[in-house]
């Protein structure tokens, strides 16, 4: 018998094609208002689709990670200054595997020329970038920061 063991992490989660390979899963981690729906928001007008927003439900599937909506949030993005808004087809995917972890940081928290840093979440090492998410550029750091890591 297979046992899932099902965790469930304060981050916002989206997906974005690299390259124009398959979906790859991204996890915006921060406390509260450090910007991941916002940033989460701009990623999805752009052509990424949104996996959870605040709460997002891990488990694995053989070696990869994979990310999906706890039930009761599943499609909602809150979106400040309006509310929490629905997300539909096809701008909405179901679960994702994770292949980058997102710390959102203010400005003074980025490192010029950082190390590569690694964590593990659930038996699964996954390579940690830290984006400042407010900044124009922030979209573009992302998937730059996506396309060095080889597809799974």
């Amino acid at each position: 018998m297979t046992v899932t063991v099902t965790t469930f992490v304060h981050a916002t989660c989206v997906a974005l094609q690299a390259g124009g390979r398959r979906w790859r899963g991204v996890l915006l981690r921060g406390p509260s208002g450090a910007g991941k729906s916002d940033f989460a928001l701009r990623l999805v007008d752009a052509g990424a689709r949104l996996v959870a927003d605040d709460q997002t439900a891990l488990f694995r599937r053989g070696p990869s990670l994979i990310a999906a909506p706890p039930g009761t949030i599943s499609g909602l993005l809150e979106v400040r200054g309006i509310g929490i808004v629905k997300v539909g087809r096809p701008r909405l995917l179901a679960q994702v595997p994770i292949s980058l972890l997102v710390d959102l940081v203010p400005p003074e928290k980025i490192e010029r020329m950082p190390e590569p840093a690694r964590e593990e979440l659930l038996g699964t090492e996954l390579p940690v970038v830290r984006l400042t998410p407010f900044e124009a550029s922030a979209s573009a750091k992302l998937r730059l920061a996506l396309a060095q890591i080889p597809a799974a």
